[in-house]
C-alpha cells in the first residue's frame, strides 16, 4: 500500500481579488521506504507540495492521503497531532533552538509532542547522536558546531519521533559537497535500516544525483516522473 496518494491535487492562494495557483491537478504515488526528490525552478511548487503533505496546508481541491489518512480533512490540533506522530522535518537552515544543547535539540520533539519516557527519551537521543556521529558533541550548543554537524543534529532531531516520513526542504543548500554527500549517506542508512520515506525538495544536484525517483514540477505541475541513479557517490 503506498505511503502517499495525490490525486488531482491543487492548491490556490487568494492574494485580494487576484487568484494565483501554486499547484495543478497534480497526482502521484509513493511507496514507503522511498528516496524521493522533487525538483523545479523557484515557484515551480515544491515548497507549496512539502507544505501540503507535512500538514501544514491544505489543498484547495483534490484527494491527498499519507500513511492511511485523508489529510485535507484533518483540523489543526489533528494535524499538529498527526505530525508529531508520523513526519520528521528538515530545514535548509537547521532550525535548531539556539539555548538548547545538541542533545536537548533533538530530545525536543519528544517532550513536546509525545509521551514517551524519560529512559526511553535518553536511549533514543544517544542512539540517533550515535548514528549520525554527534554523541562527542552532545552538551555543545548549536553557535558552538559547524554547520555540517548543526544537518547532523537536525537529521537526528527530525528521526527521533520514529517517523514513517522525512520531509526535507533544501538541506543541503548551506553545505559544502562533501558535507552534504555526508548527509546524504546518513538519511539513506536511516531509510535503509528503519524503512523511513525520506522526500527532498532540493534545487541541488547533489541530492538528485542520489535519489531513486525525480519528480519535476513546472508551474505548479508535474511534468515528468523519472528514475534516478539511486547509487552511490563515487
Amino acid at each position: 500500500m503506498s505511503l502517499i496518494t495525490a490525486e488531482k491535487l491543487t492548491k490556490v492562494y487568494t492574494l485580494g481579488e487576484i487568484e494565483v495557483p501554486a499547484l495543478e491537478s497534480v497526482s502521484f504515488k509513493i511507496e514507503p521506504s522511498s528516496f524521493i526528490s522533487f525538483i523545479g525552478p523557484s515557484g515551480s511548487g515544491k515548497t507549496t507540495l512539502l507544505n501540503l503533505i507535512g500538514c501544514l496546508d491544505k489543498p484547495t481541491s483534490g484527494i491527498l492521503i499519507v500513511a492511511d489518512v485523508n489529510t485535507s480533512g484533518l483540523t489543526r490540533k489533528e494535524a499538529a497531532a498527526f505530525r508529531g506522530k508520523n513526519l520528521g522535518f528538515i530545514f535548509q537552515d537547521f532550525n535548531l533552538i539556539p539555548v538548547l544543547t545538541v542533545y536537548e535539540n533533538v530530545e525536543y520533539p519528544l517532550l513536546i509532542v509525545q509521551n514517551v519516557p524519560a529512559v526511553e527519551r535518553k536511549n533514543r537521543v544517544i542512539s540517533l547522536l550515535k548514528t549520525v556521529g554527534m554523541i562527542d558533541q552532545k552538551d555543545k550548543y548549536p553557535d558552538q558546531i559547524s554547520g555540517g554537524q548543526k544537518q547532523r543534529v537536525a537529521v537526528a532531531r527530525a528521526l527521533v519521533s520514529n517517523p514513517r516520513l522525512v520531509l526535507a526542504d533544501e538541506p543541503t543548500a548551506n553545505l559544502d559537497s562533501k558535507t552534504a554527500f555526508m548527509v546524504i549517506d546518513i538519511m539513506r542508512q536511516m531509510k535503509d535500516e528503519f524503512g523511513v520515506t525520506f522526500i527532498f525538495s532540493t534545487h541541488d544536484p547533489k541530492i538528485v544525483g542520489e535519489v531513486e525517483t525525480v519528480y519535476t514540477l513546472q508551474d505548479g505541475m508535474l511534468v515528468s516522473r523519472a528514475q534516478g541513479k539511486g547509487g552511490r557517490h563515487a
